[in-house]
């Protein structure tokens, strides 16, 4: 059984020059202990996936259609003191930014020990000994000290490892993480990435990542959706689709990758933008930037059809034209 699954879910944005799609039937489920990826362009719809889970819309946005299950119970449907509830305790978040998630004017401490006693039958001390046993856990050195320490006083890699501690604080079963370590160089991104990755797997916890880096999807990630437009281009296991690519704009995504073995003058790219939200063309939302793109691309739209060990929403899955050799 699937700990989340999400069933055609439909976001729009109402305005006064009529209302914005932004996600458009989007479905897929993660299971327990399973790490999924979401990557794909700015603007494709990964994080507002992730809101919209999470219960952190923006007004005017709303969830038109479509349903929101953990463990199968709804929640997309749920109150916002309801909601308030499942945040934290059931489903855990981990921001880009920690600067923004951390408040700056209370110590570490504070935050997550106002965090474990809201959602865990723990007293003050109690709940003490878990923060500190977190710090620990997340790589914090001297965590018995650190703890009475404001965020400013952490470097980057040290104040994203305190909130990765928040998010785990209550024990969450489900982890969504909005690009953890785009913020952070290099050397510190491996280490949140791998240590991330090693608790999830040991409390069995299931995480959405959401990032654009496939270097980090294929370093993570079990399965992975990559998203174009409010919509699921390609979903399936990670090695699949990153060696076999079934769709071209996840082909693309791979081919821009520089090649450390191979010189090169210039990087390949897709040629194009992603549309904006009122501009998003008829067909196959991919076409005006698809090199196999023909006459069916711009007048239908392809749901995900399968295509090897994945699924991808391209007419080009369809038996006739891999046949034909359209595409490999």
């Amino acid at each position: 059984m699937s700990l989340l699954d999400v069933q055609n879910l439909v976001v729009e944005f109402p305005g006064r020059k009529g209302t914005l799609r932004a996600l458009d039937d989007v479905s897929f489920s993660i299971a327990p202990g399973e790490i999924l990826g979401v990557v794909g362009e700015s603007g494709a719809g990964k994080s507002l996936t992730g809101a919209s889970i999470i219960g952190l819309l923006e007004p005017p946005g709303r969830i038109a259609s479509g349903q929101i299950l953990l463990n199968g119970e709804r929640i997309d449907n749920l109150p916002n003191q309801k909601m308030r509830h499942i945040r934290g305790r059931r489903i855990g978040a981990i921001f880009q930014d920690p600067l923004t998630s951390l408040n700056p004017l209370y110590t570490v401490g504070r935050q997550l020990i106002e965090t474990i006693t809201t959602h865990l039958p723990l007293n003050a001390a109690q709940a003490r000994d878990r923060a500190i046993s977190l710090l620990k856990d997340t790589g914090i050195p001297a965590a018995e000290q650190r703890i009475d320490h404001y965020p400013h006083q952490f470097s980057g890699g040290m104040r994203q490892r305190v909130v990765i501690a928040l998010a785990l604080a209550a024990e969450p079963e489900l982890i969504v993480a909005d690009e953890p370590t785009t913020a952070l160089d290099v050397s510190i991104q491996a280490q949140i990435i791998t240590l991330l990755k090693n608790i999830c797997r040991s409390r069995g916890a299931a995480v959405m990542l959401i990032t654009h880096d496939m270097g980090v999807i294929a370093e993570t990630c079990d399965r992975v959706a990559v998203m174009y437009a409010g919509r699921i281009a390609e979903i399936g296991p990670v090695h699949e689709v990153i060696n076999h690519p079934a769709h071209p704009y996840t082909a693309g995504l791979m081919a821009s990758i520089p090649d450390m073995q191979e010189e090169r003058e210039r990087l390949n790219q897709i040629d194009g933008a992603m549309p904006r939200l009122n501009a998003i063309p008829k067909g196959c939302a991919f076409n005006p930037r698809c090199q196999y793109a023909f006459d069916r691309c711009r007048v239908e739209r392809p749901d995900l059809l399968p295509a090897g060990a994945t699924q991808a929403a391209c007419w080009l899955r369809e038996d006739a034209a891999v046949a034909a050799g359209a595409i490999a």
